[in-house]
């Protein structure tokens, strides 16, 4: 998983692999460190993200949750189409900002 630090109140992370149950424990942690740190916006690249499971929009959601509780926010960039179709039909971008891959 990359780690790009671009602000101090900000931060891009690439899981660079499918958010599933496997794996969303350590993606879970990621995302809490970097809160633990003070960052209160992070964008998660999902270049290299095929599928996302329940638990790992449960992993999304939760954070967006406590970024919002910190005056920040989670956004969601490079998701592929049928991702994108996943996150609009659940009505996640009406909670957070989510991008298409260009």
């Amino acid at each position: 998983m990359k780690d790009k630090r671009q602000k101090r109140k900000h931060n891009v992370i690439t899981p660079g692999e499918d958010i599933i149950a496997s794996f969303a424990q350590e993606f879970r942690r990621s995302l809490w460190s970097l809160m633990d740190e003070g960052i209160q916006r992070i964008t998660v690249d999902l270049t290299g993200v095929g599928m996302i499971d329940s638990i790992g929009i449960g992993v999304l959601i939760s954070t967006q949750n406590a970024l919002k509780k910190k005056g920040g926010g989670l956004s969601i960039i490079n998701a592929s189409g049928d991702l994108f179709s996943l996150f609009t039909a659940m009505r996640l971008d009406q909670h957070l900002e989510v991008k298409a891959t260009a």
